[in-house]
């Protein structure tokens, strides 16, 4: 698919690998608009990319609803939807202070998974309305966002490893049911990645992460995530797969 002047939504834009992907499409020509609860850092991205901004929560419907219409209303139908925003609630099962509250786990797959399918239902409806392009008839690419942790969770990750085994899980599904209207759906499962929840940790607990990874031996800098973004766009072909960014890491138990 063509980058220069489509529509591309990015949810978690305001940060991040989110960010990062904003700023790549943006320079690439596209039309980019970042949906984000964090409305202020969004709008400084925004306005230095000179894309839109909206306050929206990815678990609610009607924001989710009225970003898009706001958005196909201000700059026309999105072609690409990233879905990059997400949580992590770290905890035992069973811990040090009893049992993992089941709001945690709750809240973890509101947020990862319903925000997810929240946000893809409506970007996939617009889109089928789109123009079909090129010899294939394609109207529109959707990226997920899982994680390493939804094939190798750690101990305490039970709650966002299942979040993120079901974004996975939903890939090829999303993908059958799109494929008659020319709308792709694959997914991105980061390792470490070098964004702001890792950036308040001590010199020696990155230096440890970054030796986990066999190569290159480093966390992954978000601007990857984003040219694995930009190539899934431009390749039709790839389509209802997952593709691991993680320097071959396999996590281990804890």
């Amino acid at each position: 698919m063509k980058i220069n002047q489509s529509v591309v939504v990015i949810s978690g834009g305001a940060s991040g690998m989110g960010e990062a992907t904003a700023r790549t499409l943006s320079k690439l020509g596209a039309k980019v608009a970042i949906l984000d609860r964090e409305i202020n850092k969004a709008n400084i991205i925004a306005t230095d990319i000179g894309g839109l901004a909206f306050a929206c929560d990815v678990t609610k419907e009607d924001q989710v609803k009225h970003a898009i219409d706001e958005i196909i209303n201000a700059i026309g139908i999105p072609r690409a939807c990233i879905n990059c925003a997400g949580i992590i609630i770290s905890k035992r099962m069973i811990g040090k202070d009893g049992l993992m509250p089941l709001a945690d786990f709750q809240k973890t797959l509101e947020v990862n998974v319903m925000g997810t399918f929240n946000l893809m239902r409506f970007a996939a409806n617009a889109m089928i309305t789109n123009d079909p392009r090129g010899n294939s008839g394609e109207r529109g690419v959707i990226i997920n966002t899982a994680s390493i942790a939804a094939f190798e969770g750690q101990i305490g990750q039970v709650a966002y490893s299942a979040s993120k085994g079901a974004i996975v899980s939903m890939t090829l599904p999303a993908a059958r049911e799109l494929a008659q209207f020319g709308v792709r759906v694959m997914t991105i499962a980061p390792g470490l990645v070098d964004t702001p929840m890792f950036a308040n940790l001590p010199q020696a607990a990155r230096d440890a992460l970054a030796a986990a990874v066999p190569f290159p031996k480093r966390l992954a800098d978000p601007y990857e995530y984003a040219k694995l973004a930009v190539h899934i766009i431009k390749n039709e072909m790839l389509n209802g797969e997952v593709i691991r960014l993680d320097g071959a890491l396999r996590m281990q138990p804890k």
